[in-house]
């Protein structure tokens, strides 16, 4: 395959393209599934904490790396 026909993705974006929650038209834009199915519905799952708190205590929580 022609390097000119692949495209580069990050790693976020390219899983999101794997799942087939985005895509891109033939002319490059980018579509976007809006409604998510049932069964990804867990990945976005927060335990009833905003967003940014649970991703925070999934690192603390990991070990990866501690609080400052």
């Amino acid at each position: 395959m022609s390097s000119r026909t692949n495209i580069a993705l990050s790693g976020a974006v390219h899983r999101l393209f794997d799942m087939h929650l985005i895509s891109l038209t033939d002319d490059y834009r980018i579509l976007v599934l809006h409604k998510v199915p049932s069964e990804l519905k867990t990945l976005f799952e927060t335990d009833g904490l905003d967003p940014l708190a649970w991703e925070r205590e999934a690192v603390v929580a990991s070990g990866v790396c501690g609080e400052a």
